[in-house]
């Protein structure tokens, strides 16, 4: 943890340990000091820890099994019921993996939680609390002690350890001793050599290694640390700093918005503006088509018409309206006292209906065999007297 510094409580109040080894502590109510903790965090020049004091949590592991381990968030905080005296739900639990069916756990006094996130709200959001005993360094067969002037920080485990009043330590170490696998080695660190090992039962100090220093120095050798028990999660897990972001660029942001409100605004009223052209010309198109055919189904107006207007006009690879027309009409033309009265042409199969009305019988006979043989197909489907003349219905194909 060479690049890590630490914030702890002692006496209640805040320290700041800078890293390094034998860096010295400093107060954090003191305003230069923490305004500079203040930087350090808000750009994150610095992974920041907050030592969680060891008095306050409890240390654990806890073997779960497969099926355990899948509901473990919703059902850890009922599986440690019988192993605390006080209520449950009056408990923060973190818990960490240790292995696939091993977990790390902390327990905490939801009260002192809040109290310490009220100290620190004025230093930012910290990314770590990692209880003071998993500070210390520790690999398998060995303890780890740190004396100070009035407690010691024991870690015995990957997450196991505590924090407890010197004259108390050596009562805890043997309790501890009885349930936990003996160490090979037991690292002391502080600053009277003699005097810490009259702290420590008989039967482990043949296999003490002292050294001189204390909670910074055991911190250079700790390389995991920030990796181990952290115990903001659940409802202490660190949160996004909306609040800051949101007054840093709120006056943006309110820009942003009138100038989208204004594009909406705009865009809406082109649209609106389109719109209304659009049903104009839909409607000119639909009186230009009732104005050329004032009958029939209305569909599409200006494809009906332009398929009109081809089979008006016709060209030399079909035989349309134009052309049928204009072989009729020479025929007709050809018998003086006849007229078309009525044409109703179909472009399905190019024929039409011609009523038409002639001076007798006789030249009605002679027009439909003139279309005939001009190549055209021509029926008489009904004929009857009109007056002095007589009144004829003949069917007109384009012939094969």
């Amino acid at each position: 943890m060479q690049n890590t510094a630490l914030i702890r409580t002692v006496d209640g109040r805040l320290a700041w340990i800078p890293p390094g080894s034998g860096a010295t502590s400093l107060w954090l109510d003191d305003e230069q000091v923490l305004r500079q903790v203040q930087s350090y965090v808000a750009q994150r020049q610095l992974e920041i820890c907050f030592a969680v004091p060891g008095a306050d949590v409890r240390l654990l592991p806890l073997s779960i099994t497969l099926q355990e381990k899948k509901h473990i968030a919703q059902s850890l905080p009922f599986m440690l019921e019988e192993q605390v005296a006080q209520d449950i739900e009056n408990l923060h639990v973190a818990a960490v993996q240790l292995d696939k069916l091993t977990l790390g756990v902390g327990l905490c006094d939801v009260e002192k939680m809040q109290h310490w996130s009220e100290q620190l709200s004025d230093v930012g959001t910290l990314q770590a609390w990692v209880p003071e005993p998993l500070l210390l360094p520790w690999q398998a067969g060995e303890w780890c002690v740190v004396v100070e002037a009035e407690t010691a920080i024991v870690r015995c485990g990957q997450c196991s350890g505590f924090s407890i009043e010197t004259e108390l330590l050596s009562a805890l170490l043997s309790a501890s001793l009885s349930t936990l696998t003996e160490p090979e080695a037991v690292i002391v660190y502080g600053l009277d050599q003699e005097a810490d090992l009259a702290l420590l039962p008989p039967v482990i100090v043949e296999r003490v290694q002292w050294r001189r220093g204390g909670l910074s120095e055991a911190l250079m050798l700790t390389t995991t640390a920030t990796n181990s028990l952290n115990m903001l999660q659940g409802e202490y897990a660190p949160q996004l700093p909306v609040r800051r972001w949101w007054q840093q660029w709120q006056s943006v942001a309110a820009v942003l918005a009138v100038a989208f409100g204004l594009q909406l605004a705009a865009t809406y009223t082109e649209y609106y503006q389109l719109k209304q052209e659009n049903l104009q010309l839909r409607q000119a198109v639909e009186q230009t088509y009732r104005s050329a055919f004032p009958k029939g189904v209305l569909n599409d107006p200006e494809k009906q018409l332009r398929r009109q207007l081809d089979l008006l006009r016709g060209d030399t690879s079909s035989s349309g309206f134009v052309a049928l027309m204009s072989e009729v009409g020479q025929v007709i033309a050809s018998q003086s006292g006849t007229d078309i009265v009525g044409v109703n042409y179909t472009d399905r199969g190019n024929e039409m209906r011609l009523n038409i009305v002639a001076t007798n019988f006789e030249t009605v006979e002679i027009i439909r065999e003139g279309l005939n043989t001009a190549g055209l197909d021509a029926i008489m489907e009904s004929s009857s007297a009109q007056g002095d003349g007589v009144r004829a219905r003949l069917r007109v194909g384009g012939g094969s």
